[in-house]
Order: structure tokens, then C-alpha cells, then sequence
């Protein structure tokens, strides 16, 4: 059994759209039968996360693509952080890619 991939939502504080979003992404996930542990950061700690994925809002992608991340992270960019629909066709192909490379 391989492991559950690592997710991580990115907001300006980490507190607020970055947990609507993981909200939203969690019932998405449990959808569609994927298990993933889900946490949530600011922008700023952005350095210090260890995730297979991180999802954020298009507006951060200038920002995000300044750091030097692990080439390995796949990234998610959504235009409307809580549009279930958006998540589930620019989420799970990507978690499925992942799965699929396990």
C-alpha cells in the first residue's frame, strides 16, 4: 500500500481561503475514494513545506514560482479557491498522476 500524498493549501495567512479551500478539496478527494493528509500554509512558510502537492489561488503563483522548491512538488493553481468543480478538474488529475508514478 503506498502512502497517502501530502497536499498543502497556500493563502496570504494560511488561515482563512487556504482552509475553505482544503475544505472544499477534502470532500472533493473523499469523492472520488482518494485519501490525502491536507494541511494549510501562509505564503511565507512556503520554504518549509514538505508536500507532494500544493494548491493555492492564481493569484500567488507570481509569488510561489519566486522560491526554490523541490522540483518533485506538483502545483495546482485555481482561479476560484472554492469552486468544487474547478478543484476536481485541475485537482485530480494531478493527485492521480502522483498515484500513478507511487
Amino acid at each position: 500500500m503506498t502512502r497517502p500524498l501530502d497536499i498543502c493549501f497556500i493563502c496570504g495567512a494560511g488561515l482563512g481561503s487556504s482552509l475553505a479551500c482544503q475544505m472544499e478539496a477534502e470532500e472533493v478527494l473523499a469523492e472520488a475514494g482518494i485519501r490525502a493528509n491536507l494541511g494549510h500554509e501562509a505564503i511565507s512558510g512556503i520554504p518549509g513545506v514538505r508536500a507532494d502537492i500544493i494548491v493555492s489561488a492564481e493569484n500567488f503563483k507570481p509569488t510561489i514560482e519566486k522560491y526554490e522548491l523541490d522540483p518533485g512538488i506538483s502545483f495546482v493553481f485555481l482561479k476560484n479557491i472554492v469552486n468544487k468543480t474547478e478543484i476536481a478538474e485541475k485537482l485530480l488529475p494531478v493527485v492521480q498522476g502522483k498515484e500513478a508514478q507511487a
